[in-house]
């Protein structure tokens, strides 16, 4: 019995990541508020009504989806700023973290990007729940760095959400000049990024007696 259900189960969990994988696919060229649930199951062969063994609605995909794009992100990011190398080391690091990530998933990407301020407010909450949550991480890790002592958790927020601004502009960035195809151009956002970074942590390291 207990094999038949473990069958089950993992026959339920790749319909649903074919479910999320073709949603994805199909949003490559449209939002998420215009794609039907009937697109999504006629490219995976399954019924219409099956959908909902996995997906509430099309909102709970978008979910799934965004967790998918930038959860893998948070734990890479976090892991090179706990790390006590100098700033650039950490600014370098980081900026080649995204580029990969954005080569990797440029479907995800362009999700975010593009439902980030799009008609589906589930979506909309979730990213923002997502960044909200990794501003937090960010926070944690340079709050740890000896550079941040005497800083207030405001403060510290604040230099976190001025980085992760960064990184989820740098990350639209790539994807558009990927799909420009023009050369050079990703390697140009890469060099601004990096500029961008080192100036927000020169201030950094003035900031107290500026304050």
């Amino acid at each position: 019995m207990s094999h038949s259900l473990g069958v089950r189960q993992a026959q339920k969990q790749k319909t649903r990541q074919a479910l999320l994988d073709a949603a994805l696919g199909l949003l490559e060229e449209q939002s998420l508020s215009s794609l039907g649930l009937r697109e999504v199951t006629r490219v995976v062969g399954i019924a219409p009504t099956a959908f909902y063994r996995h997906f509430r609605d099309m909102g709970e995909l978008g979910v799934a989806l965004v967790e998918e794009a930038l959860g893998s992100l948070h734990v890479m990011v976090r892991a090179i700023l706990a790390e006590q190398d100098g700033a650039e080391e950490r600014i370098d690091r980081t900026v080649a973290v995204v580029e990969q990530h954005v080569r990797r998933y440029p479907l995800h990407i362009r999700f975010v990007a593009r439902e980030r301020h799009g008609g589906v407010r589930a979506v909309r909450q979730a990213i923002a729940g997502e960044l909200d949550r990794f501003a937090e991480e960010v926070a944690a890790a340079l709050k740890s760095q000896p550079v941040s002592d005497g800083w207030c958790d405001d403060d510290v927020r604040m230099l976190a959400e001025l980085y992760v601004d960064r990184l989820v502009t740098t990350a639209a960035a790539l994807l558009d000049a990927e799909a420009d195809g023009v050369e050079g151009a990703a390697e140009q956002v890469v060099r601004v990024a990096r500029r961008q970074l080192r100036l927000i942590s020169i201030g950094r390291r003035h900031w107290r007696e500026d304050h």
